[in-house]
This record gives C-alpha cells, sequence and structure tokens, in this order.
C-alpha cells in the first residue's frame, strides 16, 4: 500500500514577485479565454492580500472573490479597479 501523502499545490505560493505575477497573468492572457484569465487575476489578487485589494478597489472581499473565481464574470470596470490596485495595465498590440 502507497502511505505517500500529497500536499494540495498552491499557485500563490510561486507568486512571490511582480515579475511572476507579470508572467503569470501574460500566460494566462495567451490562453484566450476570459474565464481563465479572471481566474488568474484572483490568484494574483489572493496572493497579494484579497483583503488589501478589497480596500484599496472599494469592493467586498466576498465579492472580489466570487467575481474573480473561475466560475465570475466580474464586469469591466471591477476587472480595471483591481488591475489599477495591482499596478498593472493591460495592452493591445497586434
Amino acid at each position: 500500500m502507497n502511505n505517500e501523502q500529497y500536499t494540495p499545490w498552491n499557485i500563490t505560493e510561486v507568486l512571490d514577485s511582480d515579475e511572476a505575477m507579470v508572467a503569470y497573468l501574460n500566460a494566462a492572457l495567451e490562453e484566450n479565454d476570459p474565464h481563465y484569465f479572471v481566474k488568474a487575476l484572483g490568484n494574483v489578487a489572493r496572493a497579494k492580500g484579497m483583503t488589501s485589494i478589497a480596500a484599496d478597489t472599494g469592493l467586498g472581499r466576498q465579492t472580489l472573490y466570487r467575481a474573480l473565481s473561475s466560475e465570475g464574470n466580474p464586469r469591466i470596470d471591477t476587472l480595471f479597479r483591481v488591475l489599477d490596485t495591482l499596478d498593472l495595465r493591460l495592452s493591445i498590440t497586434r
């Protein structure tokens, strides 16, 4: 019998620098899946501290958890407020 124990992997543990967060969000954008990107942004927000993100955006913490989940469908202004709080900007290129 296998007695190995596994610890669930937590993405926020590797999002330990601004560079890692930017690279992660850029990779999520490349998937061209809005739900995937929203979930990734939620992971970055959790890594930075959802309570402080909520306070800085003026949105409720639970509201942000729901909006930035894989099932979330946040309004564009919510996304922009979170990105602004994280001092991040989206860029459109051709």
